[in-house]
């Protein structure tokens, strides 16, 4: 199996995290996001929709991060712990309704966050309008909000007692705008103690391993401005912030 993976992106990080915790042997490929490798003519033979993660196992490619964590969850079910996407029917349906959900909340607020914050300068040649990011800000607390009242509530985990899937795609979003330097646990204390039963389930060390990027992220500007093609892809970054 080849996983075609930049950790910069949290989805990547996500199946990069869940390979290594259970066990699933994968040769890693890197795309450098910033190179704007996803573009070259090389990937786009192997992806035409040019985002990663990529899964290559065979000749079987699979372009979407979830579905590459649950085929990886559903092939080697033999030795995947059953609580990472559960057989019973019910609790396999909360893994997916959280999954669901966090399209089009947690990921695309935190995103947001952290694209206004990082990206924005280098490819758009300004800071970010305040009003951009305030409003970013605010929907990305909302969705935090929504995850502690609607999915924690006051159980360890997600689902309940055991760590599954939903976790692990909640805490690579979660850690994106805290790559950006925007503190989310602030002020959430269920939420710091959900955040370091993940952290132990997973070993600080494969946590940390998947987030050293991220975490750098502040050098991400300069290594942009160092890209000898960066007017080149400059414009495919900025239809994001129309």
């Amino acid at each position: 199996m080849e996983l075609y993976l930049d950790l910069f992106s949290q989805p990547c990080r996500s199946v990069f995290m869940f390979a290594k915790a259970v066990g699933i042997p994968f040769e890693f490929k890197m795309v450098d996001l910033s190179a704007g490798q996803q573009f070259t003519e090389e990937f786009g033979k192997l992806s035409m929709i040019r985002k990663i993660p990529v899964m290559k196992d065979g000749n079987f490619v699979l372009t979407e991060s979830i579905a590459i964590l649950k085929y990886m969850a559903q092939k080697y079910s033999s030795s995947v712990p059953d609580h990472w996407y559960p057989a019973d029917l019910q609790q396999r349906a909360r893994v997916n309704e959280y999954l669901s959900w966090q399209h089009m909340n947690l990921r695309a607020h935190g995103s947001k966050v952290f694209l206004f914050r990082t990206l924005y300068p280098v490819m758009m040649g300004s800071e970010a309008p305040k009003e951009k990011i305030d409003a970013a800000l605010e929907d990305l607390q909302q969705s935090l909000n929504l995850l502690e009242e609607n999915f924690l509530q006051n159980k360890p985990f997600i689902i309940g007692d055991k760590i599954s899937l939903a976790d692990l795609v909640a805490v690579v979003e979660i850690m994106q705008p805290v790559g950006s330097g925007v503190d989310v646990f602030e002020g959430r204390p269920k939420l710091i103690a959900w955040r370091d039963r993940v952290k132990k389930e997973f070993g600080e060390k494969l946590f940390d391993e998947a987030h050293d990027a991220i975490m750098k992220a502040s050098s991400l500007p300069q290594k942009l401005q160092k890209n000898k093609d960066l007017e080149m892809i400059k414009p495919k970054y900025q239809r994001l912030f129309r």
